[in-house]
């Protein structure tokens, strides 16, 4: 069997069994790129065909994106991983913790016991959660009438804390106040500091906050399953101009942008005699930073945003400053220490430094975690490291 064979049968037959409407994806290695594939469709039911250049909505996998860029601002000794965040907001600076509500069903708050810091941010461990993980925020938004982080707006960020920071993780609206530290930082918007440190020197043109037209033609649906099962494409989302660029989960991108990105990562923060990040960085940003703290797992409170989520069952897990990592090896080949995460819309990647391979897979599906998405996602893992070990 040729050395893509393999992996190409897995993908197109998750297109032919209806497990997804297309996929996209794509591995590296020290050699550079050493699979690519795309199948199926961007919009059910004869949409345009995926190609390698289909455009994604990537949600959560901005993060990391986000994340490096504040550690770059780290490196120029602009930001301090453990001094108190500057002092942009009270959500920030004078956080308040949610302790429950009263009789009325009025939300209970009191002061947090010590202040956030940016690696609290980095690692969800500030505090902060999303509403469709937390069901008392849940309660909280609902009480309070505040904003959806979808609406853009800025009063979405401005929520109270799950606990105390530093005492437990959760995923959270962490990473959209490191966008608006960034921000504030730098003083320039933070699509305008992507742009000119990370995607334009990194060759990453079709990655943003905002689509062209043309990147919009080539942009997949969102698909949903409907009573049988069956996978239904929704309408593009309205373009609308937001109060901030949400740093936590608002880019698009292609699979061969955010390879580039995985592949600078994996380089030591070098693509191409492009720094971007110091080697040392990097290779902080990979370690273990909540102690033992176990990360990644997230019960629903919304099952048309989210399945319950947990990647690495009974597995130790911990989170670095920009990543999920692993600390026993993956059930689908991934070594110890590699770092992971994923996009609200089923997009996933991984980078494993010991293994010197970096790899994405992208389908546009609602719920998260979609269980189809999620065993192709191990099905594509595995026969990437057969193959490579084969060749």
């Amino acid at each position: 069997m040729a050395r893509s064979d393999r992996i190409d049968a897995v993908l197109r037959g998750a297109v032919e069994r209806g497990e997804v409407p297309g996929v996209v994806a794509m591995a590296a290695g020290d050699g550079g790129v050493c699979y690519e594939g795309a199948f199926g469709w961007r919009e059910l039911p004869a949409g345009p065909r995926m190609t390698l250049d289909t455009v994604f909505r990537i949600a959560s996998m901005t993060k990391a994106i986000t994340s490096v860029a504040a550690l770059r601002l780290v490196e120029h000794g602009k930001l301090s991983l453990d001094g108190p965040v500057p002092d942009i907001d009270p959500a920030l600076t004078a956080p308040q913790v949610l302790d429950g509500f009263d009789a009325a069903g009025r939300p209970v708050l009191r002061p947090a016991r010590r202040p956030i810091t940016l690696r609290h941010l980095l690692t969800h461990t500030a505090g902060f959660s999303y509403e469709a993980w937390n069901p008392d925020m849940l309660r909280y938004v609902a009480a309070t009438g505040t904003p959806a982080t979808a609406t853009g707006k800025r009063a979405a960020l401005r929520l109270p804390l799950a606990f105390d920071p530093g005492e437990r993780w959760e995923y959270g609206i962490n990473i959209d106040w490191v966008g608006r530290i960034v921000e504030e930082i730098a003083g320039e918007p933070l699509d305008i500091h992507l742009r000119r440190h990370i995607l334009a020197p990194l060759g990453m043109g079709d990655t943003g906050f905002v689509t062209t037209a043309e990147q919009r033609a080539r942009q997949a649906a969102i698909h949903q399953r409907n009573g049988a099962g069956a996978l239904e494409a929704q309408p593009l989302e309205v373009p609308f101009a937001p109060e901030f660029y949400a740093g936590g989960g608002g880019l698009y991108s292609t699979a061969g942008d955010y390879l580039t990105f995985l592949r600078m990562l994996m380089n030591g923060g070098t693509y191409n005699g492009v720094e971007i990040l110091g080697r040392e960085t990097v290779a902080r940003l990979g370690e273990n930073h909540i102690g033992g703290l176990q990360a990644g797992i997230m019960k629903t409170t919304t099952p048309a945003r989210s399945n319950d989520v947990d990647f690495f069952p009974n597995a130790p897990v911990r989170w670095g400053l920009a990543a999920l990592i692993n600390l026993a090896p993956g059930p689908h080949g991934r070594s110890p220490g590699s770092l992971a995460w994923a996009g609200l819309f089923n997009t996933y990647y991984w980078l494993d430094p010991a293994r010197r391979i970096a790899a994405v897979i992208m389908t546009q599906i609602l719920p998260f975690a979609d269980h189809r998405a999620v065993a192709l996602y191990g099905e594509f893992e595995r026969a990437v490291y057969d193959t490579m070990s084969a060749s």
